[in-house]
């Protein structure tokens, strides 16, 4: 018998390499019945799941765990942003604009993108806690499930395991990702671009860089320029790593800038359109102008104070919850338990890793990480330093992935060094001490919390150490990874604890934090008094008490014809009423009490033409101490009322102090 060989085309090689070899029937059959030979198991999409796969699955699920337990005990959180969710949920102009009442009276101090999302929640499930803060736990656990494929694309396995479980611990992250506020979309948003940043690298398409752009764009209209602390990263590591000639790359990243003023500027471009009398009030500024918005509250007055780029009412020194501007902020007290926990070995991770790759070809993409996450951390930790305006702890909570990577693979690059260094092997040993050190002082600044754990961290860093110096002088593998494992535990063990009592014990207000903290809420933030929910919280707007139930259904029962149920001076007042109640409520002098919004002439106007009834005046002050009247308008408003008003008797709806309600119809 002959075998007949196969005819060869002119253009087909002689020797065809064996990834392009025909492989047969087993690999171009689909089972039995076609003739062909069956497919092996692990062809199959049911094949048995990998052992990275089994555990970043069981970190996805520690994470979806520890972002929905108890998801509703923070109530509603900020209730500033839950009213505008409230609004969001009745009346489409309040979503697309983020207005805190359905009336779309004035607006909340950022735009819409993070309440678009949670106000679609609610019409869809219905206003509640929980679907207010379903997307803020879904946008956690998708952060690190993307933090850890881009982890596990530059730096293997092991690093993305252990950035990505870092991540899901650390105590800012739990904190915001069970709460309302916007930093929840905008760290997603942040990881998202960088993920299709990454991607543009790895293969040199525009498509994917342009996506980039786009997702930052989305960013910005969470939380404008904030979103653009990543941008210097972004560009770093393109225009070095990225694989096209020099030239494509800067039309490339022209071409993506363009992108990003496009996705950033829309919503910000139709505001600015819009006739201001249809359209509501732009909170937090002084002159009803969304570029203000941008470029001053939410732009350059939070890095130069009250002098840089038109501070709205309230902005600038004084709001620094975050302790003072200097290159040690993110360790104090305030910050420290917060983010800082990992910055240690993120640090030195930092500096090994640029070192190993010092002589890499340009397009590099191991160098590429470092670049990445090493500028995203720096230029986040040097803004949030030094920023002399608006801070608060939580806004850390943007540099966690950064720096998760970094200690990650940081952690990784050190036990290499120490690997193929012996002179050098002393070097993860003591990085983990240090880094355990660290975390035992930062729980000496509460020695009754878990007293416990400041011993057992000790005690698990030294082992940690021996395992490490014996497994290595003995090539041990398993001795390696036991004091792996050890090291790891020891210094996730201060965050992790931290991240378990943020859940069952939730800060709330406009200011909160992690960890065994004091709730921010009643230092500051919209509402120490007037109407505000449980625990003296200014934002915390749990459920109203019986007496404001009582003054919600008098104002419903005497309302008439007015287009507003009534008008309260700060958010503090007039957001848990919007919460309650679903109705339009002029918020004067929107967030505290210190916009010029409305003026005395408008409010008189609104007055006679019949749209305002009721005033509530609180007795607690609103806002960063300010209290209302913070501003002139205000008030000049709240001297016409006290004189043209009649005061309505707490008795006729069960008051008993927490405001002083008038009565401004002309006929009262």
């Amino acid at each position: 018998m002959t075998l007949t060989q196969p005819t060869r085309t002119g253009t087909e090689p002689a020797t065809t390499p064996p990834e392009h070899r025909d492989r047969g029937p087993v690999a171009r059959g689909s089972g039995p019945g076609d003739g062909s030979a069956p497919r092996p198991l692990r062809s199959l999409p049911w094949r048995r799941p990998s052992r990275s796969g089994v555990i970043v699955s069981a970190i996805a699920a520690l994470t979806a765990l520890l972002y929905t337990w108890s998801l509703t005990s923070v109530g509603y959180g900020n209730s500033y942003y839950a009213a505008a969710v409230k609004s969001a949920a009745t009346s489409w102009k309040a979503l697309y604009f983020g207005s805190i009442d359905p009336g779309s009276f004035i607006t909340v101090d950022k735009p819409p993108a993070a309440f678009w999302l949670q106000g679609l929640s609610a019409r869809v499930f219905g206003f509640s806690s929980w679907s207010m803060l379903l997307p803020e736990a879904a946008a956690g656990v998708a952060s690190v499930l993307i933090l850890h494929r881009l982890v596990r694309k530059w730096a293997g396995d092991g690093a993305a395991h252990l950035a990505a479980l870092g991540f899901a611990l650390t105590p800012v992250a739990v904190l915001m990702f069970r709460y309302n506020n916007p930093d929840a979309l905008l760290t997603f948003l942040c990881l998202a671009a960088a993920r299709a940043l990454w991607s543009a690298i790895e293969t040199g398409r525009t498509r994917t860089l342009l996506l980039s752009a786009v997702l930052l764009g989305f960013a910005f209209n969470t939380k404008m320029l904030q979103a653009f602390l990543v941008v210097p990263a972004f560009v770093l590591v393109y225009l070095v790593a990225g694989k096209p000639q020099l030239g494509r790359r800067l039309r490339q990243l022209a071409s993506a800038l363009v992108a990003l003023l496009v996705s950033s500027s829309w919503w910000v471009a139709i505001v600015a359109l819009w006739p201001a009398s249809s359209r509501p009030y732009i909170g937090s500024t002084t002159n009803n102008s969304i570029l203000s918005l941008v470029f001053g509250y939410n732009g350059l007055s939070r890095i130069f104070g009250n002098g840089g780029g038109g501070a709205a009412p309230g902005g600038g020194g004084g709001l620094n919850f975050g302790g003072t501007p200097g290159l040690l902020r993110l360790f104090n007290v305030s910050n420290g338990g917060q983010i800082s926990w990992l910055l240690p070995i993120a640090g030195v991770g930092l500096i090994v890793g640029l070192w190993h790759t010092r002589s890499a070809r340009r397009t590099d993409t191991h160098r590429a990480g470092w670049l990445l996450w090493g500028g995203w951390a720096l230029v986040s930790a040097a803004v949030f330093s030094l920023s002399q305006g608006i801070f608060h702890e939580y806004y850390s909570v943007q540099l966690a992935p950064a720096v998760t990577a970094l200690a990650g693979a940081g952690a990784v690059s050190l036990w290499r060094l120490g690997h193929t260094n012996r002179w050098l092997r002393w070097a993860l040993p003591a990085t983990v001490v240090v880094t355990a050190g660290w975390a035992v002082a930062l729980l000496d600044r509460t020695p009754s919390y878990d007293a416990w754990l400041r011993p057992t961290i000790l005690v698990g860093a030294a082992l940690a150490a021996v395992g490490f110096w014996l497994g290595e002088r003995l090539r041990h593998r398993m001795i390696v990874l036991v004091a792996a494992a050890v090291a790891a535990a020891t210094v996730l063990a201060g965050p992790a604890a931290y991240a378990i009592t943020t859940v069952q014990h939730p800060s709330t207000g406009a200011t909160p934090s992690a960890g065994p903290s004091v709730s921010r809420g009643a230092l500051g933030g919209p509402g120490a008094g007037g109407l505000a929910g449980p625990g003296g919280g200014g934002a915390n707007a749990g459920a109203v008490t019986s007496t404001d139930t009582g003054l919600i259904a008098y104002l419903r029962a005497h309302r008439g014809n007015a287009t507003y149920l009534v008008a309260a001076f700060g958010s503090h007042s007039s957001a848990p009423i919007i919460i309650a109640t679903g109705e339009p409520v002029v918020t004067i002098g929107g967030f505290n009490g210190a916009d010029p919004a409305p003026s005395l002439t408008q409010f008189e106007h609104l007055v006679a033409s019949g749209q305002v009834r009721y005033v509530l005046i609180s007795g607690g002050g609103a806002g960063y101490g300010g209290g209302p009247p913070g501003a002139a308008s205000s008030s000049a408003i709240s001297q016409w009322v006290v004189t043209n008003g009649k005061e309505v008797p707490a008795s006729s709806y069960g008051g008993s102090g927490n405001g002083t309600l008038y009565d401004v119809s002309p006929n009262a």
